[in-house]
C-alpha cells in the first residue's frame, strides 16, 4: 500500500491550513493552459525501463555546499526569530502574528529540502551509508532548529481565549484561520516549553531512533531465493511481492515463506522494537492528557472517534463479502485458497498468463487514462516522467512499498518498484494520484496549508486506480482473460483497502490496550494477528503458521500509529467521488479540484460536502461502499 509522506520538519509549527487565497482559481487555470498546450512529449516513447528520480531540484549531491549554507542560514533565521519574539507572543498584533506565520513556514520549507535529499536518498537505497550518516546530521541539526522555534506555538496556546478570538476574527490572519483553530484544539494536550525540547531531543535516540532500526535492519536483510518455472530467480523484496500474483501455487508458497521466514528469524527483535514504540506514545498520551493513543491519534488526524468506529464496526459487519470471494476464487482454481494464494490470478498453470506491462506501455496506459478524465491532469502527470521525479527500478536495498514525498514549494517524488505487471501499474496510478494532489495544493496553498489529513490524502491516489481500471476495462472487452484479471483485481484492491487495513487498526487498538497494563512480546503480537484473521478469513482463507509474523512487514504500525483505517475510510469517500463522478461527468471536475486545492486549508469532512457533496458522517455512505463491493462480486458470480 502506499502512501504520501510530507517532507517536513515534524513540530516547526503544526501542518494544519489556512483559507483559500483570492486568487487561487485564476492561478490554477493560468497553470492549466499552460499545460495544454503542451503536446505528449516524445521522450515518454524513450523510457523503456523504470527510471531512478533525479533530486537535483533539491541538491547536487552530499557534497553541495547549498547543504550546510542552508543549515546555516536557518539556524541564524531560528536564532534571531527566538530573540525577536520570545516572551512577547501575546502583544502582538495580527498583522505582526501574519508575518510571523510566514517567516516561520519560509523556514519550514527550507528545512524541509534540507531533510529530503538524504531522507529520499535513504529510501532508494537504505545500504548507502553516506545517506544515513548526512540524514542524521541533518535530523539532529534540524531539532536544535525547531526547539528554537517551539515557543511561538505554545505562546499563541497561552493567549486568553477572548483575545485569541479576537485573532481568528482578524482579516490579517484570514488565511490561516483553520491553523489557528487547530492550534487551540491542541492547548489542553500542550506542554512546556522545556518539556517540548525535551521531548524533540529524545526522539532522536528514542522513539524515533526505533523506528529506524527496524527500517535499517530489515533493508539489510537476505532472502532465500525463488526460482520460477521458466528459470527466473527473485531474491529480493520487491521481485518477491510481485511473484505473489505468479500462477504457480508453489512459487507462491516458496515466495511468502522467503519473506515470512526472515520475519520469522527476527519475530523477538521487531517485537520489541513495536513495544517500545508503542510505550512511548503511551507515556506521551499520558503526559499531554490524552485518554489514548487513538485520542491522540484521531485529533492529528481531524477524525471524529464515532466515524471511526463507524469505519470499524461497519466493515467488521461484511466480512462474508471476503470469504464469498475466496470461496468462488477457490472453487474456480480448485483448491483451498491459502494465505500466500489471495493474489494469486484467476487461472490455472496450463492457461496463458497475462502478458507483462513493460514500464514504458505502463505510463503510456496511465497518461491516457488520467486524459480522459481531464487533458490538464494528465499533462501534470506527464511532468512527473519528463522530469525524473520518480524512482521506478528494482535494487537491492530499496525500501519496500511506496511511496510520495512532497516538498512544500517544488513536487514531489514518487518512489515504487516497478516489475513489469498490473500491480506494478495501479501502484503507479495510486502514487501519482497523491502526486497530482499535492501539485494543486501546491498551486493554491500556504506551507501551513499545505498538508491535507490523511482521509482526504489518500482520495485522490484510489481516485486514480478508479479512473485506471476503467480505462483498462473499456479497451480491453474483447480480452475476457484481461477482463477478469482486471475486475478481481479491484476486488482484491478493495478488500485490502476495506478489509485488511481495518484488521490492522484492530492490531493496533489490541497492542496500544495492552500496553497500558505494561510491556508485551512478540508472542502477544503474532497470536493476536492470527485471531484477527481468522475472524476475518473465516473457512475461506488457509492461515499458514508463518502468517504470524507477517505483521512486521507493516511500516505504518511502526512509523505512526492508526493510519490504516484511513485508507479504508478514504477509499469510502473515493468510491463516493467516483460514483458523482460516473453521475454528473465533467461537471464534476471542478469541485473534485478545488477539493484538492483545498490540502489542509478547512475541515475535511466540511471540505467534503462543499466542493463534492459526500457526507463521510453519513452511515449510508459507508454502507454505500460496501455495497458497491457486493455489486462487483455479483457481477463476477455472474460471469463465471
Amino acid at each position: 500500500m502506499g502512501e504520501s509522506v510530507r517532507i517536513a520538519v515534524p513540530g516547526v509549527g503544526v501542518d494544519n491550513g489556512e483559507n483559500f487565497p483570492h486568487n487561487r482559481s485564476s492561478k490554477l487555470l493560468q497553470r492549466s493552459a499552460t499545460l495544454v498546450q503542451t503536446p505528449q512529449s516524445p521522450a515518454i516513447a524513450q523510457l523503456e525501463n523504470p527510471q531512478e528520480w533525479d533530486l537535483s531540484d533539491l541538491y547536487q549531491g552530499f557534497d553541495d555546499p547549498q547543504i550546510e549554507h542552508d543549515l546555516e542560514v536557518l539556524q541564524h533565521r531560528a536564532a534571531g526569530f527566538r530573540r525577536t519574539y520570545r516572551g512577547n507572543v501575546a502583544t502582538l498584533k495580527p498583522e505582526q502574528i501574519a508575518d510571523c506565520l510566514q517567516e516561520l513556514e519560509e523556514i519550514a520549507q527550507t528545512s524541509g529540502y534540507v531533510y529530503a535529499y538524504p531522507s529520499l536518498t535513504f529510501s532508494a537505497d537504505t545500504r548507502n551509508t553516506e545517506a544515513k550518516q548526512l540524514l542524521d546530521q541533518v535530523m539532529e541539526a534540524l531539532t536544535a532548529i525547531e526547539n528554537q522555534l517551539l515557543f511561538f506555538d505554545l505562546e499563541l496556546q497561552q493567549i486568553s481565549e477572548e483575545n485569541f478570538n479576537q485573532l481568528l476574527g482578524a482579516a490579517e490572519l484570514a488565511s490561516y484561520t483553520h491553523y489557528l483553530h487547530r492550534i487551540a484544539e491542541f492547548r489542553p494536550h500542550t506542554l512546556s516549553e522545556e518539556i517540548e525540547q525535551t521531548r524533540n531531543q529524545d526522539s532522536l535516540t528514542g522513539r524515533q531512533a526505533f523506528i529506524q532500526l527496524r527500517s535499517v535492519h530489515l533493508g539489510e536483510q537476505e532472502y532465500e531465493p525463488v526460482t520460477t518455472p521458466d528459470g527466473k530467480s527473485a531474491s529480493n523484496e520487491a521481485e518477491l511481492s510481485a511473484l505473489l500474483f505468479h500462477p504457480s501455487p508453489e512459487v507462491r508458497y516458496n515466495t511468502y515463506l522467503s519473506v515470512r521466514n526472515v520475519l520469522k528469524q527476527h519475530n523477538s527483535l521487531y517485537g520489541f522494537i513495536l513495544n517500545t514504540v508503542t510505550q512511548d506514545h503511551r507515556i506521551e498520551s499520558q503526559m499531554r492528557q490524552y485518554s489514548s493513543t487513538l485520542h491522540k491519534q484521531l485529533l492529528a488526524d481531524e477524525v471524529s472517534e464515532p466515524v471511526f468506529r463507524a469505519i470499524m464496526d461497519g466493515t467488521a459487519s461484511r466480512f462474508e463479502l471476503f470469504e464469498r470471494y475466496y470461496q468462488l476464487k477457490g472453487k474456480a482454481l480448485g483448491q483451498k485458497i491459502r494465505i500466500c494464494d489471495l493474489y494469486a490470478p484467476w487461472t490455472t498453470e496450463d492457461e496463458e498468463p497475462l502478458p507483462p506491462v513493460k514500464y514504458q506501455t505502463g505510463v503510456e496506459t496511465l497518461l491516457k487514462a488520467l486524459q480522459e478524465f481531464d487533458v490538464n491532469y494528465a499533462r501534470r502527470a506527464e511532468e512527473f516522467f519528463l522530469k525524473n521525479w520518480i524512482d521506478a527500478k528494482v535494487r537491492p536495498g530499496k525500501r519496500g512499498g511506496a511511496f510520495c514525498a512532497y516538498s512544500h514549494g517544488k513536487h514531489s517524488y514518487l518512489l515504487l518498484s516497478y516489475t513489469d505487471d498490473y500491480n506494478s501499474l495501479f501502484t503507479l496510478a495510486h502514487e501519482m494520484g497523491h502526486g497530482l494532489h499535492f501539485a494543486w495544493i501546491d498551486d493554491a496553498q500556504s506551507y501551513y496549508n499545505s498538508n491535507p489529513p490523511l482521509v482526504l490524502a489518500e482520495i485522490a491516489s484510489t481516485f486514480n486506480e478508479l479512473l485506471l481500471l476503467d480505462y483498462l476495462l473499456k479497451t480491453s472487452a474483447d480480452n475476457k482473460a484481461l477482463m477478469k484479471s482486471l475486475l478481481t483485481r479491484q476486488l482484491e484492491d478493495q478488500f485490502n483497502l476495506l478489509f485488511r487495513q481495518s484488521t490492522i487498526s484492530r492490531l493496533e487498538l489490541a497492542i496500544h490496550d495492552r500496553a497500558k497494563e505494561g510491556s508485551f512480546d512478540a508472542k502477544f503480537v503474532n497470536e493476536k494477528w492470527m485471531e484477527l484473521y481468522r475472524n476475518l478469513c473465516g473457512n475461506a482463507v488457509e492461515l499458514l503458521p508463518e502468517h504470524q509474523y507477517d505483521w512486521a512487514r507493516i511500516g505504518h504500525i511502526f512509523f505512526k500509529p492508526f493510519y490504516c483505517y484511513q485508507y479504508a475510510a478514504s477509499n469510502i469517500v473515493s468510491l463516493a467521488c467516483y460514483k458523482k463522478y460516473l453521475e454528473t461527468g465533467k461537471d464534476f471536475i471542478p469541485g473534485y479540484l478545488e477539493l484538492l486545492a483545498a490540502g489542509g486549508s478547512i475541515n475535511q469532512v466540511d471540505a467534503l460536502r462543499k466542493y463534492v457533496d459526500v457526507d463521510i458522517e453519513n452511515p449510508q455512505t459507508i454502507a454505500s461502499a460496501l455495497d458497491y463491493i457486493e455489486g462487483l462480486l455479483d457481477k463476477l458470480q455472474a460471469s463465471l
